[in-house]
């Protein structure tokens, strides 16, 4: 049963990645998130169509479903997505805490259509002084002082 309705829900996700393509928004990626058997969230990538690098499906569906929620956590939500996430979706899937991911496509079979996450997979694990893009820390009593008065809000929200 669980897995014929992750079939159906996969393929919700893929019907909005296929609408995106044909409207022109943006690359072939779709996602929805689910609470309760419910649609709470919905998006498709709009990257181009947006000029927003950071619009991808995911990040679309769970600001959608983040909205509709009232909370920034996805506390017993499913995320369906056409595609595996790349990195800075998995980021973003993570802060905001779903239950589980389910995917359609792995991001070997997006990189065969000139999606390739690679190099960013890479990059990860590259000391900062040797990554591609150069990375220069300048350090500021300022910014680190910041990080104290988080420490000492008493009325922070933690997350």
């Amino acid at each position: 049963m669980q897995v014929e309705n992750d079939r159906v829900f996969l393929r919700q996700a893929i019907e909005l990645a296929k609408n995106g393509v044909e409207q022109g928004a943006g690359g072939p990626f779709g996602c929805i998130v689910v609470k309760d058997s419910l649609v709470i969230g919905r998006g498709y990538n709009q990257v181009t169509s947006t000029n927003d690098p950071t619009a991808h499906a995911e990040v679309v569906a769970i600001r959608d479903a983040c909205r509709h929620l009232g909370s920034y956590q996805l506390t017993d939500c499913d995320l369906y997505t056409s595609c595996e996430p790349c990195p800075m979706c998995l980021g973003a899937i993570y802060w905001a805490r779903p239950r589980r991911v389910i995917y359609a496509c792995t991001r070997h079979e997006a990189a065969t259509a000139g999606f390739d996450d690679a190099v960013i997979y890479q990059e990860i694990n590259v000391p900062v002084d040797e990554r591609k893009i150069p990375f220069d820390h300048q350090a500021l009593n300022e910014a680190a002082a910041l990080f104290r008065l988080w420490k000492d809000k008493g009325d922070k929200k933690l997350y």
